[in-house]
């Protein structure tokens, strides 16, 4: 593969494929309102500033590495382009060699909304048809109240959806979302979860 300088250029949001299977659906509904609140303020600038980073893929299509939850929630405000950064060309690879490179460079993310691993051809080909995960919003959730720090660990947020997952149960989630983050709160800083990025328990000498 070729080395490129990176591409930005304007696309159809409609027209981004995405390289995961979920989102939070609270976490798209963050970033819709806080789009409503600086659109007509500083809405040029601030998607100026926030290219999206793609891959060019097989066929020519983009395909979103980052930023998923904008991308989705700029398109359900109504938004119909936005500027992309193309970060590769792998236009000349087969769909599957595609997919492997991707997955081999944490670029891909091919777990449904159990956490399950699933078939390359279970990802979706819209933004618009990817499925909700309580538990990624929840880990969203939970590094905005200081439970991690933000890293630039690929998918290190759906990284602490999975630890959460399997220790907060999905029924006080959708009963009580803020318990649950509660919960989440306390198991973040626990020696449990030491092992994921941008974690940031108790100290050495505590």
């Amino acid at each position: 593969m070729a080395q490129r300088e990176p591409i930005l250029l304007p696309v159809k949001i409609e027209d981004l494929r995405p390289t995961q299977m979920t989102v939070g659906f609270r976490e798209v509904a963050i970033k819709r309102r806080l789009w409503r609140e600086r659109a007509e303020r500083d809405g040029p600038e601030f998607l100026g500033r926030h290219e999206i980073p793609v891959l060019k893929g097989p066929k020519d299509k983009m395909f979103v590495i980052d930023h998923h939850h904008l991308a989705l929630a700029l398109e359900q405000e109504g938004v119909k382009e936005i500027a992309v950064n193309v970060l590769a060309d792998l236009s000349d690879l087969k769909k599957r060699e595609f997919w492997t490179f991707c997955d081999n460079h944490g670029w891909c993310h091919p777990f449904d909304d159990e956490g399950v691993r699933r078939d390359y051809d279970a990802v979706p080909t819209r933004l618009s048809h990817m499925k909700d995960d309580l538990y990624r919003s929840l880990a969203g959730e939970l590094r905005r109240v200081g439970g991690y720090a933000k890293q630039e660990t690929p998918f290190s947020e759906f990284m602490w959806a999975d630890f959460l997952r399997r220790r907060v149960k999905i029924e006080l989630l959708e009963k009580d979302f803020n318990k649950g983050l509660a919960r989440a709160l306390v198991l973040s800083k626990t020696r449990e979860a030491q092992h994921l990025p941008g974690w940031c328990g108790p100290s050495a000498d505590d």
